[in-house]
C-alpha cells in the first residue's frame, strides 16, 4: 500500500504549519505501508492542482491530507467535505472567495473513505487526545477535501482519501490565552497512529456513501 500524506504550507501570518512539519517527519514506511510526504500550498486554486499532479505520479492507495485546526485540542479525523468556498482571510496567494461552490458539477458534499471512527480510536490509544469532526471548516482545508473527493469521484474511482486536522504547536500559542497546542511529537505520533488504523482497520461503511 502506498499512501500520500500531504500537509499545507504556513499560513494567516505564522511562520511555521505544524501539518507541514508533521508531515515531513514521518517515518518512510508505517505497518507496512509506503509514505509519500507532500507539502501543499494553502491556496485554493493551487492545492489541489498540487495533489493531483502527486496521484499521477505516485498512484497511491490513499490520500490523507494533514492541516492546521487552530484551538482543537486534539486530532481530528474528518468525515465530510462540503461544496463551499467561504475564507475567513485571504489564502497566501492574497485570494478570499466568499460564499463559492468549489465544484459547481459536485455533489453537495461528500464523506470519506477513511476509517475515520478507528482512527480515533487509535490514535487515543497511542495517548494523544482525538475526537471525530463533523466540519473540515470552509477554509482551504475543507477545499482541499472537497476537491481530492471530487477527483475520486470523476477520475480515480480505486482511490481513498480523507483529511485529519492538527492543533496549534506550543510555539505559536504564546500570547494566545486559553489556545490549546500539541507538541510536534506528539502530532507525529498521533498521526502515525491515524495511517496504522487506515492500514488495517476496514473501511466504516457510512463513510462512502455521497450526501
Amino acid at each position: 500500500m502506498k499512501i500520500l500524506v500531504t500537509g499545507f504550507d504556513p499560513f494567516g501570518g505564522e511562520t511555521t504549519n505544524p501539518a507541514m512539519s508533521a508531515v515531513k517527519r514521518l517515518p518512510a514506511t508505517i505497518a507496512g505501508a509506503q509514505i509519500v510526504p507532500l507539502v501543499v500550498p494553502t491556496e485554493f486554486k493551487r492545492c489541489a492542482t498540487v495533489v493531483r499532479s502527486a496521484i499521477e505520479t505516485e498512484h497511491p492507495d490513499v490520500v490523507l491530507s494533514i492541516g492546521q485546526a487552530g484551538g482543537r485540542l486534539g486530532l481530528t479525523p474528518e468525515r465530510v467535505a462540503i461544496n463551499l468556498a467561504d475564507g475567513r482571510i485571504a489564502d497566501n496567494a492574497g485570494y478570499q472567495p466568499t460564499d463559492e461552490l468549489i465544484e459547481p458539477t459536485g455533489a453537495a458534499a461528500y464523506f470519506t473513505q477513511l476509517p475515520v471512527k478507528a482512527m480515533v480510536h487509535a490514535i487515543r490509544a497511542a495517548g494523544i487526545p482525538s475526537q471525530l469532526s463533523t466540519t473540515a471548516g470552509t477554509y482551504v482545508c475543507n477545499d482541499l477535501m472537497y476537491r481530492v473527493q471530487y477527483l475520486r469521484a470523476t477520475e480515480f474511482p480505486e482511490l481513498r482519501a480523507g483529511f485529519l486536522h492538527i492543533p496549534f504547536l506550543p510555539s505559536q500559542v504564546v500570547g494566545k490565552n486559553g489556545q490549546p497546542s500539541l507538541s510536534l511529537a506528539d502530532d507525529v505520533k498521533g498521526i502515525t497512529a491515524a495511517i496504522t488504523a487506515i492500514v488495517t482497520a476496514p473501511v466504516e461503511s457510512q463513510s462512502d456513501a455521497p450526501a
